[in-house]
């Protein structure tokens, strides 16, 4: 197979592979509810099953078998519906944002290489062994069920929470994930652009005494009215940590709470982020789109500057 044709078919692989990974995000930020659904649960097993099969055909040896532990993870949660809780879903989470890193280093200007899949799997292989005998315990009744938090205990850890029990907490913050993913699958316009950002005034007004949360959701609204952030860019970076955040809320643990630097990098920087294709061709007319030629040619002095 020539060259061409070779990265043609990976780059099919990896659309087909973020449009999977979009399924998988979305009924992970949904757990409690797409365990009790068979045709939701089984959409992830066959999302994670898909992105397995297109990674052997390919040799990416490291993404096949990120994506088959997943597959096996969620196999348990179809043959065995459990109930689930927050540690769960933090603990799927970190699996997704493992194989999401190696999809994007795939497509990075340099690729993936099979050494460095291979230590990024060998770093992740305790986590994915926490993931398997967690649900494990869950399905076999060992894991006891949190107690109820009372308004005086979360006083004591997190004043800024006693207007609004913890369980108030993460119900609110999920339901306006759930919107804002919505939104996140359309096309890019100044009107929804606007609905985001309401929506992250909603999220500022359920912990309005919580630096760190403020913080953050006032980063991720920055980062929305850039325009020339891509919803693909923008999502996966917000949602993620606007759902681990509404997680610590709900235990108590807002001082935790802190910007990525790569929120606060989408939030604050003035160059545009840009995606770079592995196709040389379809970088230019990216580049083109975005910047003049004049600008252009600054960014290539500015980079061979850095190098």
């Amino acid at each position: 197979m020539d060259s061409a044709n070779n990265e043609r078919i990976v780059g099919y692989f990896i659309e087909e592979a973020k449009e999977h990974l979009e399924t998988i995000e979305k009924g992970i930020l949904d757990l409690s509810s797409a365990v009790n659904d068979e045709e939701s649960i089984n959409e992830l097993f066959r999302a994670a099953h898909s992105i397995k099969g297109g990674a052997a055909m390919l040799n990416f040896t490291s993404i096949q078998k990120t994506a088959h532990r997943l597959e096996d993870a969620f196999k348990i949660l179809r043959d065995d519906p459990i109930e689930t809780d927050q540690t769960l879903e933090s603990l799927f989470l970190k699996a997704y944002d493992i194989l999401q890193d190696l999809l994007e280093r795939l497509q990075g200007p340099i690729g993936l290489s099979e050494e460095e899949g291979e230590q990024i799997m060998e770093a992740a292989e305790p986590h994915f062994v926490e993931l398997q005998n967690y649900i494990q315990q869950l399905a076999d009744g060992e894991v006891p069920k949190p107690s109820h938090i009372t308004s005086s205990s979360v006083r004591k850890s997190s004043p800024s929470l006693t207007a609004i029990p913890s369980n108030e907490v993460v119900m609110q913050v999920r339901q306006v994930l759930q919107q804002m993913l919505v939104i996140f699958k359309q096309e890019s316009t100044p009107n929804n652009r606007q609905q985001l950002q309401t929506m992250c005034d909603k999220l500022i007004n359920i912990a309005p005494e919580e630096n760190g949360w403020q913080s953050l959701i006032k980063c991720a609204k920055q980062a929305i009215n850039n325009p020339k952030h891509s919803y693909r860019l923008l999502a996966p970076v917000i949602i993620k940590e606007v759902k681990l955040a509404g997680d610590c809320l709900e235990v108590g643990k807002g001082t935790e709470i802190a910007p990525s630097q790569g929120l606060e990098q989408l939030a604050y920087s003035k160059l545009p982020q840009v995606l770079v294709s592995v196709d040389p061709n379809i970088a230019a007319e990216t580049l083109s789109k975005v910047f003049n030629k004049e600008q252009i040619s600054k960014l290539v002095n500015l980079l061979q500057a850095v190098h």
